[in-house]
């Protein structure tokens, strides 16, 4: 037998416990046990891609010269897209060749990026609670990560100016996410301004996931960190096609900004892949230049599901604040359950409401005591959800138990 540190790999050491496995065992142990569990978990957009993109995938899938190895930088007129998509959306300048890259989905992007610039030892900054491969990038690139507290009640770049203050070795890069997820948290262009200025007078590299841009509601528009004037100087941002164009399985996402950062990650993909399927880019292509009509339609879908959760779950008991961006729901847990964390009370939603959520405490620390609501079941489910769930809040104390996840199916009898 091989000595057992043989297989003790420390980059996966260092990656915390998957907390969502844990309801996600609960959830298809009832879906096993024939429980029809509304699910309101993994943020996986369940809306078709409209159709004149999906009938460019076709139509360039058929072509034998599409299925060779592309470019790992992304196709010449792909990249030239999402420039003039910038253009038309922001009035900012990206150039295609040297502050443009195309990833297979944002977080393969941010990942390689963060490995690419990062020395291990290194600090970044990332939001807590916040979307995991904001911050286990640090982690699987031997960073040191430190967390700056995000939620509501908080002032983010209050809270940015403590911890930069407060850090040892001074930070190298920041993360950022707006709209926040799983939080909802929204800003406007004068946060990017104070970013953007307090990041070069302390020389951190900073890095924005864009990737609701188009989700935002109640009149909310989302700026961009490159509409800043030297945001280039020391930032990229990162916008995915799987939510503006809902093309989650498709993998396409964009870095773009800052020529250096843009050439790190150009180069470190250069030796990982090939890019993405051609025709996927291609149909990548007609999706940013073609009709925008669909943007819309999906963003209202998203609107319609979020006042139906919102008013489900006030009328419920459950008081809740409708978030202005994002297709998820950040809600804190009702105090009658705040004893049992927030992946108990999952597992307890799942066998008392028959609702699928995610626990808060799988976004970090920082999560504690929330639940976030993926906006991925039509209004007739999400209402299904709600009653559930009014059902479930009525529990009197004694019948709220803290479940045994080796007992699943006596839990849910």
């Amino acid at each position: 037998m091989p000595p057992s540190d043989l297989f003790e790999f420390q980059r996966m050491t260092r990656l915390p416990p998957y907390v969502f496995a844990q309801v996600t065992e609960f959830k298809m142990a009832a879906r096993r046990a024939g429980v029809d569990v509304v699910d309101l978990g993994m943020g996986n957009p369940d809306l078709g891609t409209p159709k004149h993109i999906v009938d460019k995938l076709v139509e360039a899938s058929l072509k034998d010269t599409n299925h060779r190895y592309s470019a790992s930088r992304g196709i010449t007129k792909l990249r030239q897209a999402i420039c003039d998509w910038y253009k038309r959306r922001y009035d900012v300048d990206v150039d295609p060749d040297q502050e443009s890259v195309v990833s297979i989905g944002v977080k393969e992007g941010l990942a390689h990026l963060t490995l690419a610039t990062i020395t291990p030892g290194e600090v970044v900054l990332a939001p807590d609670p916040t979307y995991p491969i904001h911050s286990y990038a640090a982690i699987i690139s031997g960073g040191d990560l430190r967390s700056v507290p995000i939620g509501p009640g908080r002032d983010f770049f209050a809270d940015l100016q403590v911890a930069v203050r407060q850090t040892w070795p001074k930070p190298r890069m920041l993360v950022l996410s707006f709209p926040h997820n799983p939080t909802g948290t929204v800003v406007d262009l004068n946060f990017f301004e104070k970013v953007v200025d307090f990041c070069k007078e302390h020389r951190i590299l900073v890095v924005h996931d864009l990737a609701y841009a188009d989700l935002c509601f109640d009149g909310y528009q989302a700026p961009s960190l490159l509409q800043v004037k030297g945001a280039k100087d020391i930032g990229v941002e990162a916008f995915s096609l799987s939510k503006s164009y809902s093309m989650a399985g498709w993998r396409i996402g964009f870095i773009c900004g800052n020529s250096k950062m843009v050439s790190a990650l150009t180069r470190i993909k250069s030796y990982l892949d090939y890019g993405a399927f051609q025709p996927i880019q291609i149909a990548a292509i007609i999706a940013l230049n073609g009709p925008q009509e669909c943007v819309q339609e999906i963003c209202d879908t998203y609107r319609e599901r979020r006042d139906a959760l919102c008013d489900g779950l006030i009328r419920a008991g459950w008081p809740v604040d409708p978030p202005k961006g994002t297709m998820f729901l950040w809600a804190k847990i009702p105090d009658k359950f705040q004893h049992l964390g927030s992946v108990e009370f999952a597992k307890f939603l799942i066998t008392k409401a028959k609702v699928a959520v995610s626990p808060g405490l799988g976004f970090g620390n920082g999560g504690e005591g929330y639940v976030r609501f993926a906006l991925v079941e039509n209004v007739q489910r999400i209402n299904q959800a709600t009653r559930g769930i009014k059902k479930a809040l009525q529990a009197k104390n004694e019948d709220i138990p803290v479940l045994d996840s080796d007992d699943v199916t006596q839990a849910l009898g």
